[in-house]
């Protein structure tokens, strides 16, 4: 059995100089848990959580433990996933590693034990909404026509041209009144009117 560790790229590959004596695999649900009157709390089953796998062993003295813990850090500080590998045992998922920790014992001079920890990696899924372009909802409301008062214009004149019936003028007066003010007589050019 062999444990290696790839790089994002696939073209860097590290093998472990001495297999750990137990490999721990950690599978978790993620729950939600509730509080529902007369029933108390409630776990709720969400997604499975990421699955993390662990292990312990030591860089012996005479294969340069320092350029190994070194490459482990680079790993780790790495934004990209690396892949672990251990073979004969069915283990071949991208992640990250997400701890690693050194020690040094007394009476083994030069040798570097380490634990190390790698969980594994999920691809993000993005979802597009309306607010980043994918579809835009129409409006349903109705966009009221205007009219710009031009020079020598009155709301009699205005609602014969445009609505066919100069009797119409008051409802061009009650729709615009907060504009034109107390005065229906007194338009100025320039003014948008909303029609009826």
């Amino acid at each position: 059995m062999e444990f290696y560790l790839k790089d994002a790229s696939g073209k860097n590959s590290f093998l472990f100089p001495v297999n750990p004596e137990e490999v721990s695999i950690r599978r978790e649900k993620q729950l939600e848990t509730v509080n529902i009157l007369s029933l108390g709390e409630v776990d709720m089953a969400q997604e499975e959580k990421l699955k993390e796998i662990s292990f312990s062993s030591f860089f012996p003295a005479d294969k340069d433990p320092i350029g190994s813990m070194n490459l482990l850090t680079s790993y780790m500080v790495s934004k990209q996933p690396v892949r672990l590998l251990i073979t004969e045992a069915g283990i071949n998922i991208l992640g990250y590693i997400s701890s690693h920790s050194t020690s040094l014992r007394g009476g083994e001079p030069g040798d570097i034990y380490f634990d190390i920890a790698i969980r594994t990696w999920r691809e993000p899924k993005v979802r597009t909404t309306a607010a980043s372009g994918a579809t835009v909802r129409t409006d349903l409301k109705p966009v009221p026509k205007t009219y710009a008062v031009r020079q020598g214009d009155t709301l009699y004149a205005i609602a014969k041209r445009e609505l066919g019936s100069s009797a119409r003028w008051s409802e061009i007066y009650a729709k615009n009144k907060a504009l034109i003010g107390s005065d229906p007589g007194l338009i100025r050019p320039g003014q948008k009117l909303v029609m009826p």
